[in-house]
């Protein structure tokens, strides 16, 4: 690690030096020199000192700082002397720059101040483009100004050659002034100066950018600073709406200013292009009645110290977003802080007595894991203390898994060249701007600060880079950088808001998610990249999430963990699913939760299904039941039924590891005509020759990939003869015309999925095949079913033989079964229930329609038939279980699931007003009760590939107020009965 330096002005203007490498402070060298502040950057520091100059200091190094003069002397030819330097009135000057517009004697060259020295004498470059030329130098051409070269021709009537002289910067190490502009008028006296920008963002720069603040309050830009140039050249004034009174710039493109009134500027448009920027935005303070004192920048960082001494954080700034989002209260009091390299924080607090404090730390630092290396994601910017961060160390905690990073302090130095003060310098001013320290930095001078950690709040940074599918056209993959940013408050809750960075036309754009308004993170399948998409309420009632995408499935699945904890914690959701937990499958097969509330179900202000927070639970299923007792099951693609364990955040039960297979179909078409018979060419109005089930979507064996990159292909394509409907001998099916299905193509994939990464896991047990399962409300009993075409009801089932479950006694309830229309599998349901009830009742489907997906409530019935429309059953009572007719609800619907309330909710194929948005939605049933059991609308929540919905374990009824106590006399239906008499006295009876 290079050698950094840390600079202090104390109250006598004194300036010191503490360097990485050693152990003490050093005075400078020039003991009449004098300073009110300093600014320090990557190599150098300046200052202002109390003659209101300003000085540089440039830290010594084995390439010397060299800056090349140069001058053309120019000449004619006339008939009579040949080459001389008398020109034409029109010509450029004799001696001149090489454009030939500013005249350039060779004694017009002075040296800019003392800090230079000459190398040499001038002369002649013998080199023409860089080529050793036999001219002595000279370049001709026809005219001035045209392109030079070095062969002389016959119309070569002008010549030109380069002088040089080079001058030595000889005031490395130690404090030079730097000279007045001159003819220009130099800036007022400066209050303050910051330097900065030499890591701007688009690129990376190798010099610094100098800014001054007068007495008057303007703002001044240094002009001309180059490796070869330290000094600068010129001063160049920066217009500004207010006054200023301090500012700050960091190593990019951040500058933030702090008024006379107490709010702050930030300069935008900075960049290499535009190093002054193009506009201010003014930022109120962050005390709504205290004025801001100071504020520091770093790279990506702002920190502020109000007049009441207290310590902000800005959060969320960026070179993206140079304004940043919010402040953010951070404990402590500090007079002012300054910010490192790697964003680490150095602050200087107020000056107390010897007496009153066994040991004085003047200047702590607080530094950032970030700068261990670039692949680290997390960056502290302010830390819980170093108590915490020992433990973490113990517990071999890593900076990828959150551990925190202790605060130190600098600890008893000693101070060369007599400081002349006891209890040791006191400092007034203190740059770390060029000091590089981060956690694993082996310094004799840090030692962990306990004193001042104990009141601090923490930060938490993640960055990365991924890609995100721009929601605005061109709809296209851009890449982004995204950030996600946490901040503990002092109550210990915690705020995160996840920002997304991104350029647009050369435009610096953002978009920010505040993550207590997600409500699920859900991957997704786009172009075959590992995306996962952000869903909150707004973009859930616009149809449109926030789509990102990694790089590997690693860095997706590294995202999501920490986004979804994030989410979690937003909402103080810890554990496995409860009870009454709503599940459901996407169509990738991922399992998605909601914790239900009373208000989910209630009469009045019931919750909006948009804003129903859903998070992951590993495995992979294609669908899930459950009921009220938390027995959970699933079944896989293949028809393996798992059961859910409920190990969250626990070791993993041992059992067979979770797989899954799948068949993916295309479908060839073909159309005949009389000359060449059955043939791939169609009509123009025809389905695609490879095509989907629907025919509206092409789909070839070349382009038709697996439903995600987690799936991997296991067969070869081959031709399918288990249809509906038959095929002939080679698998084609026929029909007079368009939509038919025709020979159908099919090859299968097999999917793994590691299940150990949060200890939850789901076990397989049994070797049969499921089709569908559905628990009976509120009991440890299972049904099993398959897909079959009408309906029938079983009473009185007292008896379930399963996974370690007790004998129950008879229990009276409606259990409904679907069976196919050839035969009922009245059996195979006695084999795993031998009580299976008294009968069986057939009930016919609705008119010209095939049922393929029931579910039942407490007292209503509802049915999904293969035309995607809803039904409900009337006329059910407990002693007429069958009830007397179908009514159709809704179409549109694919999965349908009713719960132990009565509560109705659906899987919609689609959402009115938005026919691009990928199938399944879930909708919730308003209005359903006891007198309107059918519902009277729709909410529809969250969408886009969603498969299978359960809320059958959701039994949690909203408390009901008591009733009001009765006013006045008791009524009662029965008259009052006249009073009789007992020994004389008249009583009711």
């Amino acid at each position: 690690m290079p050698i950094t330096l840390l600079w202090a002005v104390d109250v006598y203007g004194r300036v010191y030096s503490l360097s990485t490498a050693g152990q003490r402070w050093e005075r400078a060298d020039d003991m009449l020199l004098e300073l009110k502040r300093v600014t320090a950057g990557k190599g150098r520091c300046w200052g202002i000192g109390c003659d209101h100059h300003v000085y540089l200091n440039m830290m010594p190094s084995e390439t010397p700082i060299r800056y090349r003069e140069e001058t053309y002397e120019n000449q004619r030819w006339n008939p009579v002397d040949g080459f001389t330097d008398t020109l034409l009135p029109t010509d450029r000057w004799p001696w001149s720059d090489v454009t030939g517009m500013n005249p350039q004697p060779l004694h017009s060259f002075q040296l800019p101040s003392r800090s230079w020295e000459w190398e040499g004498d001038w002369y002649v470059d013998q080199t023409c483009g860089g080529e050793p030329s036999q001219t002595g130098g000279w370049e001709y051409a026809v005219d001035f100004p045209a392109n030079f070269s070095p062969d002389k021709k016959w119309n070569s009537c002008v010549r030109r050659r380069r002088w040089i002289r080079y001058r030595r910067y000889i005031a490395q190490g130690t404090w030079a002034k730097i000279p007045l502009d001159n003819p220009r008028k130099p800036p007022l006296p400066l209050c303050d100066i910051s330097c900065g920008g030499w890591e701007m963002s688009d690129q990376s720069g190798r010099y610094p950018y100098l800014w001054g603040v007068s007495q008057q309050g303007q703002v001044w830009f240094r002009e001309g600073i180059h490796p070869r140039v330290p000094e600068g050249s010129s001063w160049e004034e920066v217009e500004v709406p207010k006054e200023v009174a301090q500012l700050s710039c960091g190593p990019g493109d951040l500058l933030w200013a702090l008024l006379w009134d107490g709010n702050l500027l930030v300069r935008t448009g900075l960049s290499l292009d535009s190093p002054t920027g193009t506009s201010w935005v003014e930022v109120e303070s962050p005390g709504k009645e205290v004025e801001a004192l100071h504020v520091a920048v770093g790279v990506s960082v702002v920190w502020v110290v109000t007049k009441d001494y207290k310590v902000w954080f800005r959060r969320g700034v960026n070179s993206h977003n140079p304004c940043g989002s919010g402040w953010i209260s951070i404990g402590g009091e500090m007079m002012m802080v300054d910010v490192g390299l790697n964003d680490q924080v150095i602050y200087s607090f107020e000056y107390i007595p010897q007496e009153e404090v066994e040991e004085l730390s003047p200047a702590p630092i607080l530094p950032t894991p970030e700068a261990v290396g670039q692949d680290v994601p997390w960056m502290n910017v302010d830390l819980e203390g170093a108590e915490a961060a020992r433990s973490a160390q113990a517990a071999g905690a890593s900076l990828g898994d959150g551990g925190v990073a202790a605060t130190y302090a600098l600890g008893t130095l000693e101070t060369s060249h007599g400081v002349g003060e006891e209890d040791g310098p006191v400092w007034t001013w203190i740059s770390g701007g060029g000091c590089d320290v981060d956690a694993s930095s082996q310094i004799s001078w840090l030692s962990p600060a306990d004193s001042f950690t104990h009141n601090l709040k923490s930060v938490w940074v993640r960055k990365g880079a991924l890609r995100w599918w721009r929601d605005c056209k061109p709809q296209r993959w851009v890449d982004v950088g995204v950030a996600l940013e946490q901040s503990t408050k002092s109550d210990g809750r915690k705020d995160s808001i996840f920002f997304v960075y991104y350029t647009q036309y050369d435009e610096k754009k953002y978009l920010h998610v505040f993550i207590n308004e997600v409500t699920a993170l859900v991957p997704v399948l786009r172009d075959c990249h590992y995306a996962f998409a952000v869903y909150t309420a707004q973009r859930t009632k616009q149809r449109w999430p926030l789509v990102l995408a990694a790089q590997t499935e690693k860095d997706m699945n590294d995202w999501l963990c920490l986004l979804s904890d994030c989410c979690c914690e937003c909402r103080g959701i810890t554990g496995p699913p409860s009870r009454q937990a709503l599940w459901s499958t996407t169509s990738k097969g991922d399992i998605m939760v909601h914790e239900p509330s009373f208000s989910l179900e209630a009469p009045a202000n019931t919750l909006a299904c948009d804003l129903m927070f859903w998070r992951q639970v590993p495995g992979h299923l294609r669908c899930v039941e459950s009921n009220s007792l938390g027995l959970v099951w699933g079944i896989g693609w293949d028809g393996t039924a798992w059961v859910y364990s409920g190990r969250y955040g626990q070791q993993p039960t041992p059992g067979k590891p979770q797989t899954d297979v799948r068949s993916v179909h295309v479908y060839e078409n073909q159309r005949w005509n009389p000359m060449t018979g059955y043939t791939d060419k169609g009509l123009p109005t025809d389905r695609p020759m490879w095509s989907d089930e629907s025919g509206l979507k092409e789909c070839t064996k070349g382009n038709t990939h697996p439903p995600s990159p987690q799936w991997s292909w296991v067969s070869e394509w081959s031709v399918d003869y288990n249809v509906p409907g038959g095929t002939d001998k080679e698998g084609w099916q026929y029909a007079a015309d368009f939509p038919v299905y025709v020979t159908h193509f099919l090859r299968t994939q097999r999917k793994k999925t590691a299940l150990l990464e949060r200890g939850v896991q789901f076990i397989s047990f049994l070797s049969l095949l499921l089709q569908d399962i559905s628990w009976p409300q509120n009991h440890e009993r299972l049904c099993q079913a398959q897909k079959m075409d009408e309906v029938v009801t079983l009473t009185h089932v007292t008896h379930f033989c399963g996974l370690q479950f007790p004998v129950f006694c008879s229990i009276k309830m409606i259990v409904c079964s679907t069976y196919r229309k050839c035969k009922i599998t009245l059996r195979e349901l006695q084999c795993c229930c031998p009580s299976a009830g008294e009968c069986w009742y057939h009930i016919p489907s609705p008119p010209r329609q095939t049922l393929r997906q029931l579910s039942v409530g407490r007292t209503s019935v509802f049915a999904v038939d293969e035309n995607s429309n809803l039904w409900y059953r009337q006329g059910l009572t407990p002693s007429y279980p069958q009830g007397s007719a179908w009514e159709l609800i809704s179409n549109n619907v694919t999965k349908v699931s009713v719960g132990p309330l009565d509560q109705v909710w659906i899987i919609a194929d689609g959402v009115p007003g938005f026919p691009t948005e990928t199938a399944g939605a879930v909708c919730h049933r308003l209005g359903v009760g006891p007198m309107q059991p059918k519902g009277q609308s729709w909410d529809y929540g969250i969408g886009g590939g969603w498969e299978h919905i359960s809320v059958r374990g959701n039994s949690a009824e909203a408390p009901r107020p008591p009733h009001p106590p009765p006013v006045g006399s008791p009524r009662s239906p029965f008259p009052m009965r006249p009073p009789t008499q007992v020994n004389g006295n008249a009583v009711g009876v």
